[in-house]
């Protein structure tokens, strides 16, 4: 069918190709049973191919292991684990080792506190790698007495948590406006994907929820919501309805675009790009994954979370690394002239989720 392409300026489009995640090769060293592996310099490794290895070794040491992160400036992993024995695995993977104090285990268990304890609008918290701690952050419309009851809870962690302020509000980023729009306001598409041979494409589930019909910049109306989760997750899935133009790329608001090609896990530490209608291409860094965020309108749990900026009307926007698929703009505090945190959907799990192939 021939599709009419949406002005490409007012629109963010992505996506085609296959779904299987592209990595560099990684060679693993043995040893023989009576003695212990070889330690080797950290292996050069791009973002992608870091986030495959930690995902290997993660099963190979099970208990022993505590989160990693990805050194860009060394393009290398680092792997937390919790005694010398690991860190001799680690090493002769070819990742870098480091020996910290609290487990998964216990981090986790610190999470489930918190839910069961402190889910109060206007926070959230992350496992950070970096600290070895969850960090719980409370936006400004957290009140004294409710700062009061987080700082006991957090209190009470020990060394497991800490808690810290922004300046801004968390809250998803939907507007009033164009784009793609409905009667319940403004975001920006994400990725095109196919299921079952159609074109459909990704946004936030936020946005499903409260539009159910998409029009383009024009009025022209472009899809119908094929399915919509919000909260816990945030993405929806909506079916092009109209003759429009579905390339598999993000728009650069540079007159040029970035192909898309695939869907990757992302990485902490790693590089990303985010394009959204209200405030275009901005850059930033992984910070943590799995973060949960207790919006008002509801909590949304598995987020990625960066230091990449973004405002309302920005909801849906792509979060990529070069030809790869990483997320879905889901909301956070600040803007793009202060700055802030903003949280982001993963792709990989809202493909999974729906059956569907970027394309």
């Amino acid at each position: 069918m021939k599709h009419r392409r949406i002005p490409k300026r007012r629109l963010v489009v992505a996506g085609a190709g296959a779904t299987a995640l592209v990595a560099a090769a990684v060679t693993f060293q043995t040893a023989n049973a009576s003695e212990a592996p070889k330690a080797s310099a950290p292996q050069t490794l791009s973002a992608v191919a870091a986030g495959k290895l930690a995902s290997t070794l993660g099963k190979d040491l099970g208990t022993d292991a505590a989160g990693t992160f990805y050194d860009a400036k060394a393009k290398s992993l680092v792997v937390n684990v919790l005694n010398g024995t690991a860190a001799k695995t680690v090493e002769a993977a070819g990742a870098k080792a480091r020996i910290v104090r609290n487990s998964l285990a216990e981090l986790n268990s610190a999470r489930t506190t918190l839910t069961k304890d402190a889910t109060i609008p206007g926070t959230s918290w992350s496992t950070d790698p970096v600290s070895n701690k969850v960090v719980v952050i409370a936006d400004r419309t957290v009140s004294k007495a409710a700062w009061a009851k987080l700082g006991k809870v957090v209190d009470g962690l020990g060394a497991k948590a800490e808690v810290k302020r922004t300046k801004g509000e968390f809250k998803p980023f939907i507007a009033g406006g164009d784009a793609i729009s409905g009667s319940g306001g403004r975001c920006s598409l994400g990725f095109n994907v196919t299921k079952g041979g159609a074109p459909y494409f990704l946004t936030a589930g936020h946005c499903t929820d409260a539009i159910k019909t998409w029009s383009d910049s024009s009025g022209n109306q472009i899809g119908e919501n094929a399915d919509s989760q919000f909260p816990d997750n945030d993405f929806g899935l909506v079916k092009y309805t109209g003759n429009t133009d579905h390339p598999s790329e993000v728009d650069l608001y540079n007159g040029s675009t970035q192909k898309i090609t695939k869907a990757a896990e992302a990485t902490v530490g790693e590089k990303v790009q985010r394009s959204g209608s209200t405030t275009q291409v901005h850059d930033g860094t992984v910070k943590a994954l799995n973060a949960t965020v207790n919006y008002s309108e509801g909590t949304v749990n598995g987020l990625i979370q960066t230091d990449v900026c973004a405002e309302p009307g920005d909801s849906g926007g792509s979060l990529f690394d070069g030809e790869s698929a990483i997320g879905l703009t889901s909301g956070g505090s600040g803007d793009c002239s202060a700055g802030g945190e903003t949280f982001f959907q993963p792709v990989t799990e809202a493909l999974s989720a729906e059956g569907a192939q970027i394309g």
